[in-house]
């Protein structure tokens, strides 16, 4: 049997994709209801129920129709829902099964997120009132861990600023506010370096499907990866210095809207569904690296000095030159 620890730990790290994986690594349908759970759905209850098969058929149906699969039955219409997760696993029969229900999988997960965003767009919610659902369930996660004794000294959460937004999106190539995936976020710092590890299990197993990393924006100093991707990961964000570590890795946390929306009658549960998703930053370091982040050229202090002048400067195209404060005597 195959842990999916070592490939979500991979994903947060290096930040990849699920689309590009060839099997899901689930060993029993306990394993699948937990992932489901994540998700906040629950395969008992008739609603999500329902709406889970709709995504199942929108998927078998795009794939139908845009590549001419040919879906067996027992994929588009698993007795239980669950039994796909665990043929895309290799661990359900027919085994021959198991790449096109990975496939299939793949597609739903592309659709969920597609009708989720589209769902937030239709709900008259504040952007404050969502992330304030998300800090409920976030410091909730982090109560647990406390509980359990998790190696833990700080778990701590804030909202960017306005000021900060602005300059941030001044700095950016792409200047368009969905792109910022920062607005909430939360710092970890864990007792040394060796407990990060525990920790992102933790957090991948009770917070956040490991299918919702979001691709493309970890970037990590901390934990050693190939050094090209290191490397990489430095070079994406220019203000930060050479001597900075940490691990920023963004998720897209499912939250339940239920009480915004009205009743759905059970004939309309095809529905775009009571989900939708909001982008969480997490640092995550250890104390001893968080401290040596702050000396120097590396700390948050410069590093935001380094921001707003880079913005000006692109305000100004050159023309204004940023004043240089005189020191104080």
């Amino acid at each position: 049997m195959h842990d999916t620890a070592p490939e979500v730990l991979r994903l947060i790290l290096r930040g990849g994709s699920v689309i590009d994986w060839r099997r899901l690594h689930f060993r029993d349908v306990a394993e699948v209801d937990r992932f489901l759970h994540l998700h906040l759905l629950d395969l008992e209850d008739p609603h999500d129920e329902a709406r889970v098969r709709t995504i199942l058929a929108q998927a078998v149906a795009y794939l139908r129709s845009a590549f001419g699969y040919r879906v067996a039955a027992a994929v588009a219409e698993p007795e239980d829902l669950r039994t796909l997760f665990l043929l895309a696993s290799g661990v359900a029969e027919p085994s021959r099964y198991r790449r096109i229900a990975c496939v299939v999988l793949k597609v739903m997960h592309v659709v969920h997120h597609v009708e989720a965003r589209e769902l937030l767009f239709r709900t008259p919610m504040r952007e404050a009132d969502l992330a304030d659902r998300v800090e409920r369930r976030v410091l909730a996660v982090a109560r647990q861990m406390a509980e359990a004794g998790l190696p833990v000294v700080e778990f701590q959460g804030n909202r960017k600023s306005r000021e900060s937004l602005v300059t941030k999106l001044l700095v950016k190539r792409e200047s368009v506010a969905a792109q910022v995936f920062d607005r909430v976020r939360y710092r970890v710092l864990t007792r040394t370096v060796a407990d990060v590890v525990p920790v992102l299990r933790y957090l991948s197993e009770q917070l956040f499907p490991f299918n919702y990393v979001v691709p493309g924006q970890s970037e990590n100093s901390l934990l050693p990866v190939r050094r090209r991707e290191t490397a990489k990961a430095r070079r994406e964000n220019p203000f930060s210095e050479a001597t900075y570590q940490a691990l920023h890795f963004v998720v897209d946390l499912p939250v339940r809207i239920d009480d915004l929306l009205p009743p759905v009658p059970p004939g309309d549960w095809e529905d775009l569904g009571r989900i939708v998703f909001s982008m969480v930053e997490f640092q995550v370091m250890d104390e001893e690296t968080a401290r040596r982040n702050e000396q120097g050229a590396a700390s948050h202090r410069r590093y935001k000095k380094r921001q707003a002048v880079s913005a000006l400067r692109r305000l100004s195209r050159g023309l204004v030159v940023p004043r240089r404060r005189k020191a104080r005597v």
